[in-house]
């Protein structure tokens, strides 16, 4: 029996599109404040969600840009609240469901470790339907289990949940965090590839070698499909 177990965000899915879509979320919301604006909210969120972007590209506040843009003061908490509890519209790239579907064929363990808050995180994975590959118990996130990575208790949770596995594997991104621990542990540890939209840039040239994956990939079908992932990982 194996275990693979996936970060969350910039893994499964592209963290910038969660972004984006509080974005909108928060300029729909921020442009009903605006008094004396002559555009229709509509056109006005659509405008206060692109001078949004345009701050976070240019490395500025995002939120304080919108308050700048529109005119008004409302509570940088606000934002962040919404940003922090909104429904994302966000999904799964085809790799990793073409990914999960391979590793559910083949009957592995797969789990979940991710840093962030409880509300955040979970409505994250309703929003990708993650249910239909991995179990609650098999979910592991920060703030509910009282540890980030790189604690090594993250991942020793399911080396004492399925102690009769053969093979235990991380995949992730965060060069910083991800790797650590499950190298410590004797883990296959697998690195997704920056392609260029990653919230977290990846350097490798200054990565410690506990901190390095052991494997470093492009695309995680190409990876995890049932032929390659049970010849490569053994």
């Amino acid at each position: 029996m194996k275990v693979v177990c996936f970060d969350l965000d910039d893994t499964l899915y592209k963290e910038i599109d969660y972004l984006k879509s509080a974005y909108r979320e928060i300029a729909s919301y921020a442009a009903d404040y605006c008094c004396g604006c002559s555009d229709s909210p509509i056109i006005l969120s659509v405008k206060a969600y692109e001078a949004m972007l345009l701050a976070y590209k240019e490395g500025q506040n995002a939120f304080e840009r919108l308050n700048a843009f529109l005119g008004i003061n409302l509570p940088i908490s606000q934002y962040l609240q919404i940003y922090r509890m909104h429904k994302p519209n966000i999904r799964l790239s085809e790799s990793a469901v073409s990914a999960l579907n391979s590793l559910k064929t083949s009957e592995c363990i797969i789990g979940l470790i991710t840093d962030g808050r409880s509300v955040q995180q979970r409505n994250k994975m309703e929003a990708l339907g993650l249910n239909r590959w991995i179990m609650d118990e098999n979910l592991v996130i920060s703030e509910e289990f009282g540890s980030e990575k790189p604690t090594s208790a993250n991942y020793e949770y399911f080396m004492k949940r399925y102690p009769k596995s053969d093979e235990f594997m991380y995949v992730g991104d965060n060069l910083k965090k991800d790797f650590i621990a499950p190298n410590a542990l004797g883990w296959q540890t697998v690195c997704l590839k920056d392609d260029g939209r990653n919230i977290h840039k990846q350097d490798f040239t200054s990565v410690s070698t506990k901190a390095m994956p052991k494997m470093i990939i492009e695309d995680l079908n190409r990876w995890f499909s049932k032929n390659d992932y049970l010849m490569e990982i053994k």
